[in-house]
């Protein structure tokens, strides 16, 4: 199986030199974009096409108001600043993820609480979220939900849609919603992934995409705060570009804040990928479908397949297999031979600087991360 796997990803990219997991695709209007912007010397974080690519985000998305940013972690972090998390808090996400989850959420202060996903859709279990706030939290006077044993506030929760396949977000925002708890979507890698015919990133209070250079459209570097709340918005932008108090010509600053807007360089690539977006979904949905096909003769591996209710971009294409010591010798044999296949990521609860952080039962997260690979998924070359 592991030669006929070569074969079949050689097929497709080909077979002379590294097959990269996702590698961008730049066939639209990326240098006539960034010449524009070069010519008209509005390089840095000022530029039509800062705000051209909001408009184009909140087209796309269906959200009301964007916010562009250097990447999608302070993205992350922004938006949960905005929605309310202090030190000190606890902030419930998913412990299969990766580190820029939870390391947007202790730049803040707080802590991230870990709770279990479910395996079909590989991110955050409303089944397993309902067990936790029913048994171990309470509703206090001040209406803010509180951890029992820990005494703490439980003020954001941040499911995370993994690998592009959207998780049961609507269940997991009910659920917040009848416990305080703000919902921030981290959308990092779902970027045009849909669930019950809705956006990935726009149920919760606030969403999150990453354009990094692996994920499907790409600014180099680059995220978005996506909210339908314009105050939240507003207070976002207003962190991201240092808090200045807009003035014809003086330096005011009203409170401490981040250099975090994107450059118009940055937003001159975006714009020109987020134009190519369908055509890049279309040809991976078709590559997701070669895979599954592929895969499908072989036993000892199941094919991940988006969920009931969903429309996954297929950022990555991911495989489980029934044999662990079968995934690792997988892994060594594909990547021997120039092609990058992937694991899944250590699971969050589990590094170093998070492992001391409250975990509820992650037999599901366990379980997945012992068994998946990822896939080469970039779009196939014309």
């Amino acid at each position: 199986m592991f030669e006929k796997t070569v074969a079949f990803i050689q097929s497709i990219y080909g077979a002379d030199g590294t097959i990269g997991l996702h590698e961008p695709r730049f066939w639209g209007n990326e240098k006539e974009y960034l010449n524009e912007c070069i010519d008209s010397t509005y390089v840095s974080s000022v530029g039509k096409f800062v705000n051209r690519l909001e408009e184009q985000i909140c087209e796309m998305s269906g959200a009301n108001h964007a916010v562009a940013t250097v990447n999608g972690t302070n993205a992350l972090q922004v938006a949960l600043q905005v929605c309310g998390v202090q030190a000190n808090d606890l902030v419930i996400t998913q412990a299969l993820s990766f580190v820029a989850t939870c390391n947007a959420i202790t730049y803040l202060g707080a802590s991230p609480l870990f709770i279990d996903v479910d395996r079909d859709t590989m991110g955050l279990s409303p089944g397993k979220l309902r067990d936790f706030l029913e048994s171990e939290t309470e509703l206090k006077d001040d209406g803010y939900t509180y951890h029992k044993e820990l005494g703490t506030r439980i003020s954001a929760c941040v499911p995370m849609h993994s690998f592009g396949f959207p998780c049961r977000i609507d269940e997991v925002v009910e659920l917040c919603e009848q416990h305080n708890i703000s919902v921030v979507e981290d959308a990092a890698e779902a970027v045009g992934s849909t669930y019950n015919g809705k956006q990935a990133g726009t149920f919760g209070k606030c969403g999150v995409y990453s354009f990094n250079g692996n994920k499907i459209i790409t600014s180099g570097g680059g995220g978005v705060i996506l909210s339908d709340d314009p105050l939240l918005a507003e207070k976002a932008k207003h962190l991201t570009t240092v808090a200045k108090i807009p003035h014809p010509w003086k330096f005011e600053h009203d409170e401490i804040a981040y250099n975090y807007r994107m450059p118009n360089l940055n937003a001159a690539l975006a714009c020109a990928q987020l134009e190519q977006l369908d055509s890049f979904l279309e040809a991976k949905r078709k590559l997701a479908i070669q895979y599954q096909q592929f895969f499908s003769a072989h036993a000892n591996v199941s094919w991940v397949e988006e969920p009931s209710g969903a429309h996954s971009n297929y950022w990555l294409n991911s495989i489980l297999f029934s044999d662990v010591e079968e995934k690792d010798a997988f892994l060594a044999h594909t990547n021997d031979q120039g092609i990058q296949t992937r694991p899944a990521w250590e699971l969050l609860s589990g590094l170093e600087m998070y492992k001391n952080c409250y975990s509820h039962n992650l037999d599901n997260s366990l379980w997945i991360s012992k068994r998946l690979v990822s896939l080469p998924s970039s779009v196939p070359n014309i």
